[in-house]
């Protein structure tokens, strides 16, 4: 990432709530978002609007890219999908009955600090992590002095966000899990990543501690 003269502002959101085809059972498959979904976007995008939002990305998942269409139309501006920001993969895991103890394991190997750990025929921690910053690096680069609304998933926010940010611990997501649709403020300029809030408080993150 180029060195940022003013910091781009990220609003990264956990997509709307979803449903999938196969309830109870893993899946690659984003799923599709709910009634229920739809009405946490407007509300976001009523709490955000006075922002001046500059653009709306998501990844190219389902309830993803449906949040951030509708987002982008309650905001009047264009969404764009963003490869990198989507969830991370069950690999051969899908189509078990969940919630599946493997999977657990792997993301909470992960928070402890072992980016080795994979689901079977899925991407490691490294990869994740690899791929999320990087789309979400490209993403400041376009937009600095501005602010932005991204919308992704609860596994790669919850591994990603924590971990690369200069005053973020790694376990953060299991003292506060992400709910749907409530952004992680994160600024990025030349000096790294900062997260400013966390979802499910309105006070900044601070301290630096390691999982």
């Amino acid at each position: 990432m180029s060195d940022l003269q003013c910091p781009a502002t990220l609003l990264v959101a956990r997509h709307g709530d979803a449903e999938y085809a196969l309830a109870g059972v893993l899946s690659d498959d984003g799923g599709r978002m709910t009634v229920r979904g739809r009405e946490q976007v407007r509300h976001l995008a009523g709490q955000i609007r006075a922002r001046r939002i500059a653009a709306v990305y998501s990844s190219r998942m389902a309830p993803a890219v449906e949040s951030a269409e509708l987002a982008a139309s309650e905001l009047g501006l264009q969404h764009v999908v963003v490869e990198g920001l989507q969830e991370f993969s069950v690999g051969d895991l899908a189509e078990v009955s969940s919630p599946d103890e493997q999977t657990q394991k792997v993301f909470e190997a992960w928070l402890l600090g072992d980016l080795d750990a994979a689901c079977p025929g899925a991407e490691d921690g490294h990869l994740v992590v690899s791929r999320f910053t990087k789309a979400l690096g490209e993403i400041a680069d376009l937009h600095r002095g501005e602010t932005v609304l991204v919308f992704s998933h609860g596994g790669a926010m919850g591994l990603v966000l924590p971990r690369v940010s200069v005053n973020g611990r790694n376990n953060l997501a299991t003292a506060r899990p992400l709910p749907n649709c409530v952004p992680a403020e994160v600024e990025i300029d030349g000096d790294g990543w900062r997260l400013i809030s966390w979802p499910g408080t309105t006070d900044q993150v601070t301290g630096s501690e390691e999982a």
